[in-house]
């Protein structure tokens, strides 16, 4: 069959192909500065961080490992070593050192950076141990660093471009052929994606200005405002010196007015007559508190984070589960997104590099945020006596440990055998 008739971006690149493809109406957000925004969104607002630590700290914290998915024992074990996980159905091996070897919890931090800005980059370096290409890591280029993503006619990544490190050198060019690339909700060739903060970006433009007001009508109003009301000028004063002496009194009660501070010392010396007030607001002062709710709420509600707010601001608690599995299916729905090209950019490549592409290659996997069962002692006794498992001593040590209970003693250093126990 023939190629490909159409395409999704066109070959000549324009102003007007540029902002198709990344599809930003807004000049604020469009990149690279949505960088900055972003940037300053997940930095200074309480209610955007923590709606970026429900989103990413479940998916760093969760069960991942390789499944060896009928693949050869080295190769299962090649994969297992570089990326530091552990091998699915297998008893756990000793630790290995950390020095200058890849680490998959800081890695896995720096892909989710894909949320907020919409990608993450990284690029593959190897190291060559004499008889194999090992991962030595996946080396992090930060968005502000990337100048341009060079793509096809078809949307694929040809490439991307960083800024010259130093002056008088030229771009870096990285081939995708090196490169793990992450981003959130790609349509086309936009290959900077979407950000899960983009959609909140105006509940924190409209928040932040209403935080501003609130501290504003606080300090304005939470004291009073000193008002000076002056003497009155001499009976006997004519036309000209009543001029000069409100003049003089409107000039002085200013000063003192402006000058007015509370402490131990603090207090004001006044002409007979005159009268230092403070002045408190008359009515009602404007309930800053609901909107700004409000716009916390819509926040959460952008990343299907609604329970964040329950209990709280809005919704009962009788309301959380259901919400919580709304979010539990999108931190998946990511989770899953990170397996599939960590996959197929990481450990396809390098299978392919070392074993060859007819080379079954084994799978990452994750236990699904949300599906774990806690281990009680009811749990694991129905599984016992069901014959699902077997009691033995890596058992014993785990259940031991989870209940805070003394470690089984080594024999002759105090243990005591079973027929000791049956008699």
């Amino acid at each position: 069959m023939a190629g490909e008739i159409g395409y999704q971006k066109a070959q000549v690149p324009t102003w007007t192909n540029l902002a198709t493809d990344a599809d930003e109406a807004n000049p604020d957000l469009a990149w690279p500065k949505s960088i900055d925004i972003f940037d300053r969104m997940r930095k200074e607002d309480s209610q955007v961080a923590s709606v970026l630590r429900a989103c990413t700290y479940p998916i760093r914290s969760a069960s991942w490992m390789i499944d060896p998915a009928g693949a050869p024992d080295d190769v299962v074990e090649h994969i297992a070593t570089d990326l530091g996980l552990p091998i699915k159905g297998r008893q756990d091996a000793a630790p290995l050192r950390t020095r200058d070897r890849f680490s998959w919890g800081e890695h896995l931090r720096l892909a989710l950076l894909m949320l907020p800005f919409g990608h993450s980059v990284f690029e593959q370096v190897y190291r060559y141990d004499g008889r194999l290409q090992r991962l030595r890591k996946l080396a992090w280029r930060p968005p502000r660093t990337i100048s341009e993503f060079v793509t096809a006619e078809d949307g694929g990544l040809v490439a991307i471009k960083q800024e010259p490190f130093k002056a008088g050198t030229k771009d870096i060019r990285i081939p995708v052929d090196r490169l793990a690339v992450y981003v959130k909700d790609r349509e086309g060739a936009n290959w900077i994606g979407q950000s899960v903060l983009r959609s909140a970006y105006k509940n924190w433009l409209l928040k932040d200005r209403e935080l501003r007001a609130q501290a504003l009508t606080i300090e304005r109003n939470g004291l009073g405002v000193p008002v000076y009301i002056g003497a009155p000028p001499p009976a006997t004063a004519s036309v000209d010196e009543t001029t000069a002496w409100h003049e003089s009194q409107i000039s002085t009660g200013l000063d003192i007015a402006k000058k007015f501070r509370a402490g131990e010392d603090a207090g004001a010396s006044l002409p007979n007559g005159a009268t230092l007030t403070l002045t408190g607001v008359t009515g009602d002062l404007p309930d800053t508190d609901k909107p700004i709710r409000y716009h916390d709420e819509q926040i959460a509600r952008a990343v299907l984070a609604h329970f964040l707010n329950l209990g709280t601001e809005t919704g009962s608690w009788a309301l959380g589960s259901t919400f919580a599995n709304f979010f539990t299916d999108s931190l998946n729905a990511d989770a899953a997104y990170i397996r599939d090209i960590t996959q197929q950019h990481v450990v396809e490549d390098l299978v392919d590099l070392n074993y060859g592409p007819a080379v079954p290659a084994p799978r990452i996997v994750f236990e699904p945020i949300g599906s774990e069962h806690p281990a009680t002692a009811e749990a694991i006794k129905a599984l016992i006596e069901s014959g699902a498992i077997q009691r033995d001593d890596a058992l014993e040590a785990h259940m031991r440990s989870t209940y805070s209970l003394p470690a089984k003693p080594r024999d002759g250093a105090g243990s005591t055998t079973q027929q000791e126990a049956a008699a």
